[in-house]
């Protein structure tokens, strides 16, 4: 296969979860330039529709599905959804997240299940579910996870959020070796501070501006910036890979304290 062809994902179907918004939506548009067959799954119907049809108006597949994570029938709807669309999906991204800040001696009970819920259980959930499919139908497949920088650093009141993703990371290490053999590789990709429309106000605020101090580039990340890690993983060019997660930060983690 000629290097160029590696990256190609015609003939997959893609899976994204939390796809309404931000990393979600771009990684949809992404796996679509490169032939995917995507059905875009996110709680926001209008949003997540929006998304399908941006990737259909550019010339490629896609539809929408309403789902919630953290409801396991909700994902098996989405995969039927998928299936009856397209075919076993193949490809997954568990992007689906919530960040709710606040002091740990603070944070309600609820306000840490939903954290945990969401980015811990939705993840597996949408693991499990792909890998089930997978199974059945006798194909492999690639599935990654969205973790974070806050998954190996943490800072003051992201307790809930920083834990939720360093789960993520090793839930990814033990999903990849159960899998591996079965042909269904599980690898994950930690992004640091990326500016999306739902950060865009703060991160290009005053007070946005003195986090590039912690970045060694010296800036925040755009979205298109995952676009290579996201297509390594889940295509050929990262056949060899299952386990790893991939940081994706500027450098940011190497000057994480007490990292």
């Amino acid at each position: 296969m000629a290097p160029r062809d590696l990256l190609d994902m015609t003939g997959r179907v893609a899976l994204v979860t939390g796809a309404g918004t931000g990393l979600g939506a771009r990684f949809c548009m992404a796996l679509a330039e490169h032939g995917a067959d995507v059905v875009a799954v996110a709680r926001r119907a209008e949003k997540v529709e929006n998304v399908a049809d941006a990737i259909r108006k550019a010339g490629g597949k896609a539809i929408a599905v309403s789902g919630d994570v953290t409801d396991t029938a909700s994902i098996k709807a989405a995969f039927d959804a998928a299936e009856k669309a397209f075919g076993t999906v193949d490809a997954v991204v568990a992007n689906a997240g919530i960040a709710e800040a606040g002091r740990a001696a603070e944070i309600s009970d609820d306000a840490w299940r939903r954290t945990m819920a969401t980015n811990l259980d939705g993840v597996f959930y949408t693991a499990r579910e792909a890998a089930q499919r997978l199974l059945k139908a006798g194909k492999h497949g690639s599935i990654v996870n969205i973790a974070s920088i806050l998954g190996y650093g943490v800072g003051k009141g992201n307790a809930s959020y920083a834990t939720s993703k360093a789960a993520v990371i090793q839930l990814t290490q033990a999903l990849a070796l159960e899998w591996a053999f079965k042909g269904i590789r599980v690898n994950a990709i930690a992004p640091g501070y990326v500016v999306t429309d739902i950060n865009r106000d703060y991160l290009t605020s005053g007070k946005g501006a003195e986090m590039t101090r912690d970045i060694p580039v010296g800036r925040f990340g755009r979205e298109h910036e995952l676009d290579g890690a996201l297509l390594l993983l889940l295509s050929e060019a990262g056949a060899f890979m299952t386990g790893t997660t991939i940081t994706v930060d500027g450098g940011q983690r190497i000057g994480l304290r007490g990292s």
